[in-house]
């Protein structure tokens, strides 16, 4: 099973999983690379997953869907390209052999949802879209800061090992941010420089893991005192409450 982050746009992932000639793609917002890719490998498309209704995660599904006939899985409380299966929290979707969990992740949007595969080449991963970003998290375009902390925890209690699948490389900005939030995390500093170099080398930087995450993300150590003590400075009445922490940094990172 190959996990490939195909680029698109200026600075997208589209997702694909490619096992014997077959292929399920994730959040294809343009057609275009992904026939390309099916068309010089051979491959046919078997099933689209979508997160979200923002265009740059949707845009290719028309097109994807009359040239292969693929299926299409979205969620369930979203405008999406009709026709489609509609699928929510708890819902099990099988592709390629493999078995996804759907998570409602609300927040960047009101319905966004993510795919969990407990064994994909005996280790899990997660196509979390613009939830959870490598040393960040996506915008509150639709939902709360408590929605949102909310499902940034319920991924950061996925199995350490799972691979952050996300739709976008903000590593080096995020880790920028991260890094005026808590400059003494070491584990940080270390896997900005390595980011940096795969990057200088045009290589992805993803997938990340929840294990790593855990360890250098400031939205998901909200909990943690150095960062408490720098959210509290953007504060005007500080506070350790969690969500007003996750909120006091999510607003410092949208001015960043």
């Amino acid at each position: 099973m190959e996990l490939i982050p195909l680029p698109a746009f200026s600075d997208n992932y589209i997702w694909l999983l490619h096992h014997k000639r077959r292929v399920l793609v994730v959040d294809p917002g343009e057609a275009a690379g992904v026939l390309g890719w099916l068309d010089q490998h051979g491959a046919v498309l078997d099933t689209i997953l979508i997160t979200h209704h923002h265009p740059d995660h949707t845009g290719g599904v028309a097109a994807l869907r009359e040239s292969t006939g693929a299926r299409v899985v979205g969620p369930r409380n979203e405008r999406m390209p009709e026709p489609l299966q509609r699928v929510g929290d708890g819902d099990q979707i099988e592709a390629l052999g493999l078995r996804f969990e759907v998570l409602e992740v609300p927040g960047h949007t009101a319905g966004h949802i993510a795919y969990y595969c407990a064994d994909l080449d005996d280790l899990p991963a997660v196509f979390c879209g613009d939830t959870l970003f490598s040393g960040g998290c996506g915008r509150l375009f639709e939902g709360t800061p408590g929605q949102m902390l909310a499902s940034l925890n319920r991924l950061a209690s996925l199995p350490g090992p799972t691979r952050v699948c996300c739709t976008h490389e903000y590593t080096l900005s995020n880790l920028k941010f991260a890094l005026a939030v808590e400059p003494g995390n070491e584990a940080l500093v270390q896997y900005n420089t390595e980011c940096v170099r795969l990057r200088a080398q045009n290589f992805p930087t993803l997938p990340s893991s929840i294990a790593r995450e855990r360890q250098i993300n400031p939205f998901l150590r909200s909990g943690q005192p150095p960062v408490i003590a720098s959210a509290q400075s953007q504060m005007a009445e500080p506070s350790t409450d969690p969500e007003a922490v996750f909120a006091a940094l999510r607003e410092w990172k949208n001015r960043f």
